[in-house]
């Protein structure tokens, strides 16, 4: 994953005056010589044809920064002085009793300083900061807006092979296994390490994009996730009118083209025909936890029941029933003296909104071979469906932080 920095560098400077090329030296808190920098590409408009200089009034020592090799030679990854964070206003104290009582945290939208390059030998490096002292000097060349989105592209494509090495999606070979029997031990560790993978890089490209405008687009390209790519992109077209819930601008996406098994496949065939044995009555469900089992089982009443592992079909209902049952683990009962902790609830909505993202995919494909218009309307209901729920959870992940 990510080499964070911001909290070791010292002081540094990035000089892009030559165009196509970005070079630099970032000096460490507990290190004598600089990281030297030699990558490929451009800044951001703001930074094109400039030299930065940039100071941190408290550098502190971290292991991250004294394991980084000193050549950090590679291609650039977005640089710019410009990208707008939310930026808590109350101390750290205030800020961690607010965050354990549930409560908003006051901020305001400040200018941050962030700095991503792609080195050959240590991967993905960040630096971002809101606290540096910066000293930009005049353009000796200036980068045009179609110049810049072009950068930009480049860095999504690169952001996009670092997040396929992290991952290892298991590349299919044989016929695919037949999930109704039991899984030895070290299976189920296989299985439990590709999850693992996937959910933490989820969760850096979710920090990254969160507060982009484009941010769906963006999580879903980056992850390889192109069937719900395509339906996000038929969702735009369609218009909101067709998609009540949706366009709130956040949230997260699904998988590489006609591969939904990166999450804990735990749902077996049984699960299909006693769903409904799995939700008690007795206490007040909430409200997101009672969309997501209306959804399954209303997608059960719809899809096949005898689909195969690794069908479209199989994996819609699985993963809306692994959706359904986390919910009800961790949002049942909420308010009435069952308080989970927060860090627990937002682990297990993190990996319920990668569940939501392979079954919207899981969902496009069904449209896409489905000939019948009256059920081809009923899917793309169920799709419409996942994407409020979607919704509502980044929401309540928003709330928790």
């Amino acid at each position: 994953m990510a080499w964070r920095i911001d909290e070791a560098v010292a002081h540094g400077e990035i000089d892009n005056t030559v165009e196509g090329h970005t070079t630099g030296r970032i000096w460490l808190a507990g290190r004598d010589e600089p990281l030297i920098l030699s990558l490929n590409g451009d800044c951001w408009r703001d930074l094109a044809g400039t030299r930065l200089q940039f100071e941190n009034p408290k550098p502190v020592s971290v292991p991250d920064a004294e394991a980084l090799d000193v050549d950090q030679a590679g291609i650039v990854g977005d640089m710019t002085a410009s990208r707008k964070n939310k930026v808590p206003t109350v101390s750290e104290q205030e800020f961690h009793d607010l965050y354990q009582n549930h409560q908003e945290i006051p901020h305001e939208w400040r200018n941050t300083l962030y700095l991503e390059w792609f080195s050959e030998i240590n991967g993905r490096v960040v630096i971002e900061s809101a606290d540096y002292i910066l000293t930009i000097s005049p353009h000796e060349w200036e980068m045009d807006e179609d110049a810049e989105n072009a950068q930009m592209l480049a860095n999504l494509n690169s952001m996009r092979d670092f997040m396929a090495q992290v991952i290892r999606r298991r590349t299919p070979e044989g016929p695919e296994p037949d999930m109704s029997e039991e899984l030895d031990e070290f299976a189920w560790e296989e299985r439990l390490k590709e999850s693992d993978r996937l959910t933490d890089a989820y969760q850096e490209v979710l920090e990254k994009y969160m507060e982009d405008v484009d941010s769906e687009q963006k999580e879903a390209f980056v992850m390889g996730w192109d069937g719900l790519l395509d339906a996000l992109a038929e969702r735009d077209e369609a218009g909101e009118e067709n998609f009540p819930g949706e366009g709130r601008g956040y949230g997260s996406i699904g998988d590489e083209e006609g591969d939904f098994d990166d999450v804990d496949d735990d749902v077996d065939d049984d699960d299909f025909a006693d769903a409904d044995d799995d939700f008690s009555e007795d206490e007040e469900d909430h409200p997101l936890q009672a969309k997501a089992q209306e959804l399954a089982m209303r997608a059960m009443d719809l899809i096949e029941r005898d689909a195969g592992p690794g069908t479209p079909s199989y994996q819609l209902i699985t993963n809306l029933l692994q959706v359904s049952g986390k919910l009800a683990g961790v949002l049942h009962g909420r308010g009435n003296g069952y308080e989970p902790e927060a860090g627990f609830v937002l682990a297990v909505l993190k990996r319920c909104l990668n569940w939501l993202n392979e079954a919207v995919g899981a969902c496009q494909l069904l449209i896409e071979l489905e000939r019948d218009p009256d059920q081809r309307a009923a899917l793309t209901h169920i799709r419409s469906s996942a994407f409020e729920i979607r919704d509502g959870i980044v929401e309540l992940r928003r709330e928790l932080k």
